[in-house]
């Protein structure tokens, strides 16, 4: 299959979905790889290190896409974009489409196939294409809190580990799974005190098990969330609903109660946020006061180390996009590699999982519910 990766565009969006190692596993398996001109250029992957791999650089997004029967992303596709698509091409990002209803409509009008690394599962209900980028994001909250927590920042002047005599900052953590966990080790070897919430019993356990230094582990009764997140220095949301809008746990109310200067770090900005006052921020503009509260909402965080990300982001893509395109020995024409692809979502019910949007249709029951669309079961259309 021809393959393509096109340069991010969205605001300082510096990742690269396939580094030189995707890519030479790609071309192993038999399949051409395009590469829009100067896309890992942030990685310091030039467009002659790519060529030198055997791949082709397109000038244009407008070529990339056109020749491309799958196209490889980190974030979901911008407005710009969609203009390129077209029937049948596979979009492999990140997607967040109950969130971008607009974007939705766009990626229905022309029928491509839209599976989104954030939904797709694997044993267990994990989420292994989240992860990395969840982890990171985890970790680069605490990092973030803690630089505009300094009255430099106009925070509260508060240092995370304290010093002799004087009290540690408290840290919450809204969530206690991928991010949420990274988050709170972060804090915890800043030696914050932490306070983790989490509805689920399990989850509670294995944070007690995993977890060391200075902390609570909370269920998240209304009393509960009120009263910490009034004393907490740095709120971190890090809620999940896989593929549907985030809730909103905490009230405008809550973030009035909280002290001046302090800091909220909204993970889940990607699906609406969790908390109330939250709206999307880009790393040209990343904070906001609201309730003499700094409020840091970027969209993609993990962008902000793009060597890391990408690397983290492409050993989890690579086993689940070649499981998708297969070997080249695989399919004679264009139709039989569409042909193929379903049978392989078919047969794969957590590749199955990611498959959002499809032949003009919303295919993922937490995306249609986000959105007040009829939901599709994708085995009634392939």
């Amino acid at each position: 299959m021809k393959i393509g990766i096109p340069k991010e565009i969205k605001n300082h969006e510096y990742r690269v979905a396939l580094t030189d190692q995707g890519v030479s596993e790609l071309l192993h398996h038999g399949h051409e790889v395009y590469v829009e001109k100067d896309a890992g250029i942030h990685l310091a992957l030039t467009n002659e290190h790519y060529e030198r791999l055997g791949a082709t650089i397109k000038a244009t997004k407008q070529a990339l896409y056109e020749i491309s029967d799958v196209i490889v992303k980190v974030k979901e596709p911008q407005l710009a974009e969609t203009q390129f698509m077209h029937e049948n091409q596979i979009i492999f990002s990140y997607l967040h489409l109950a969130v971008e209803k607009e974007m939705t409509e766009h990626l229905l009008a022309k029928r491509v196939l839209g599976i989104a690394f954030e939904t797709i599962t694997s044993e267990g209900n994990f989420l292994p294409l989240l992860f990395p980028m969840s982890e990171i994001a985890g970790k680069l909250s605490i990092q973030e809190g803690a630089f505009y927590l300094k009255k430099s920042q106009s925070g509260r002047g508060v240092l995370l580990g304290g010093a002799v005599g004087t009290h540690r900052a408290r840290v919450v953590v809204l969530g206690g799974g991928t991010s949420g966990t990274a988050a709170a080790k972060i804090a915890l070897g800043m030696g914050a005190h932490v306070v983790i919430f989490d509805k689920s019993l399990a989850r509670m356990r294995v944070l007690h098990d995993i977890l060391t230094g200075s902390y609570q582990v909370l269920y998240p009764s209304q009393d509960a969330l009120e009263t910490e997140t009034r004393r907490a220095d740095l709120l971190v949301g890090s809620v999940l609903l896989p593929g549907g809008k985030a809730p909103k746990l905490v009230s405008r109310e809550m973030v009035a109660a909280m002290q001046p200067g302090s800091v909220i770090v909204d993970i889940a900005i990607d699906q609406g946020g969790c908390i109330a006052t939250s709206k999307p921020t880009t790393h040209s503009a990343p904070t906001f006061v609201d309730e003499d509260v700094i409020h840091y909402c970027v969209t993609n965080m993990p962008a902000s180390v793009p060597l890391t990300a990408s690397r983290a982001l492409e050993n989890s893509i690579l086993p689940y996009l070649l499981k998708l395109v297969g070997h080249k020995t695989d399919a004679a024409s264009e139709g039989d590699s569409i042909k193929r692809v379903y049978k392989t979502l078919r047969n794969d019910p957590h590749l199955l999982n990611g498959l959002n949007v499809c032949n003009g249709n919303v295919t993922h029951q937490a995306v249609a519910e986000a959105l007040s669309k009829k939901w599709v079961n994708p085995l009634d259309l392939f």
